[in-house]
């Protein structure tokens, strides 16, 4: 049994770095790790808003988060809000965290559901901190106390893509990984078992590996072109194939949350940042040309622009064999979901945790191939429901796009989804799930798929008594907005640093 010792990552920006700096902290001197990267290719970078998964990610590789947010001009995310998307002039928000805390045996949005059916008018969001601490634009961490209203939030980041991998970098090659600058021009592959064992530079450099990492974006050059794993299209459930971004000005206050606003052929994203304020229009070609979604976008702005917005085309989808042969794919080489959720980032690092967990010796068994893809199917099928679920469940647009998502069939296991909280509010979701309860429960009351019952066990309450405690959550959670910092307050006791 011979182990991998060298590791060969085809391209650099935030996929290749979070690679190479994750199993450089993992693995130390006893693998090799090469990344190829080029000056002249430019990343993507739509990947500058996070979930609170990539705490996971952060630890692994030791990452001090004073510095990072420093580093990366980051600032904290709470959730993300949604304008417009249910019906126009409608807001809601996706919250991070929990709703409400744990009392006994009944979920707490049940008893949510059980004191609506007793006459209560408070919406959802009244028992969530985090949900009150972004309209306040306000921030805390979570604390491990579970009887401090503290326990219930969850967090994330907004940060500069760029700055991050250059970050990723640093800490990366401090571990002793070497990056080659040069463009691909050949793979050479084994001829007995079709695995690649080296690529060929225009630099005249030879890198030769035991396994590969594509990183190299949606040209996919290692697994698409070389290993013809196929890329299954998506486009029907999710249309759009198109983004103009742009920088501008940061004009405010920072908040602790991203901004997805519904437009006419898509939606425009709002990301802020210590120093500027990411933007773009995602939206599908079909419906809109690109300079009527750059004029969208220009005139949807908070603050002056800071420089020419730029075009991406991409394909919704992904590689069911993201892993064929000893070629990994990790990142936008394996499949692509649009930000609305802000995944990307999430599915570069689910991808690292697999590969960790399923590192191969040198022959690379097929039977690690075949449980990583199913695993990572598993999570862009869940992921994939979970975002046409949002272009679904909406009502009152009249532009073609949305008529044509409203009306559009959906995987089954979202319509099972849908009809069982429909229901009775049930929340029927695998243990592996990206997305967990408050997640789907936020979006679903979001859109206005309100559930019709609650669950005989929440029948077992007593229902003057779950009203109080109710009331009692609720005015915990308002007495608790006001006495935590300002959102720029908790970046600069942070990093010490003026944001």
């Amino acid at each position: 049994m011979t182990r991998v010792r060298k590791v060969v990552i085809l391209g650099g920006g935030t996929a290749g770095w979070m690679t190479a700096a994750a199993l450089s902290a993992t693995y130390g001197p006893s693998l090799a790790i090469s990344v190829l990267e080029s000056d002249a290719i430019g990343t993507v970078g739509v990947g500058e808003a996070t979930i609170p998964t990539i705490h996971w990610f952060n630890e692994l590789i030791g990452l001090d988060e004073a510095a990072f947010v420093r580093e990366t001009k980051a600032s904290f995310k709470l959730g993300i809000e949604f304008v417009d998307w249910t019906r126009p002039g409608h807001r809601y928000f996706h919250p991070f965290g929990r709703f409400g805390v744990d009392l006994g045996t009944v979920p707490f949005h049940q008893r949510w559901l059980r004191a609506q059916a007793d006459g209560l008018d408070r919406p959802l969001a009244a028992y969530s901190l985090a949900t009150q601490l972004a309209e306040a634009g306000r921030f805390a961490k979570p604390v491990g106390d579970p009887r401090s209203i503290l326990s219930t939030l969850g967090y994330a980041y907004h940060f500069d893509a760029g700055l991050y991998a250059r970050h990723l970098r640093g800490l990366a090659e401090a571990r002793g990984v070497t990056r080659h600058e040069g463009m691909l021009t050949r793979v050479e592959r084994d001829p007995a078992t079709g695995f690649v064992s080296a690529l060929e530079t225009d630099r005249g450099d030879t890198l030769r590996g035991d396994l590969f990492v594509d990183c190299s974006g949606f040209r996919a050059l290692l697994i698409g072109g070389e290993m013809g794993a196929p890329f299954e299209d998506w486009s029907h459930w999710l249309p759009c194939d198109r983004a103009a971004a742009v920088p501008c000005a940061r004009i405010a206050q920072t908040t602790p949350f991203t901004r997805s606003t519904r437009r006419e052929a898509g939606w425009q994203w709002r990301i802020p940042l210590q120093y500027r304020t990411g933007n773009g229009y995602v939206y599908s070609s079909a419906f809109l040309s690109d300079d009527a979604a750059i004029a969208t976008l220009l005139a949807n702005l908070d603050g002056e622009p800071l420089g020419d917005p730029r075009l991406l085309r991409f394909t919704a989808g992904f590689r069911r064999e993201a892993w064929r042969g000893n070629v990994v794919a990790i990142g936008l080489s394996s499949g692509f979901l649009e930000p609305l959720e802000s995944t990307s980032i999430h599915l570069i690092q689910s991808g690292i945790a697999k590969l960790i967990t399923l590192f191969p010796d040198a022959q690379c068994d097929p039977a690690l191939a075949r449980q990583y893809n199913a695993l990572l199917g598993r999570d862009m099928d869940g992921i994939r429901d979970f975002l046409i679920l949002h272009y679904h469940a909406t009502h009152g647009h009249d532009a073609p796009l949305w008529q044509h998502t409203r009306t559009m069939a959906v995987p089954e296991t979202l319509v099972e989804k849908m009809r069982h909280y429909a229901r009775t509010g049930r929340l029927m979701l695998d243990a592996e799930e990206l997305f967990r309860e408050a997640s789907w429960l936020a979006v679903l009351d979001g859109q206005g798929v309100h559930a019709h019952g609650h669950v005989p066990l929440a029948d077992t309450l007593d229902g003057a008594t779950n009203r109080r405690q109710l009331d009692q959550i609720e005015a915990v959670v308002a007495r608790a907005v006001p006495t935590l910092p300002m959102h720029d307050a908790a970046i600069r006791t942070l990093t010490g640093a003026a944001t």
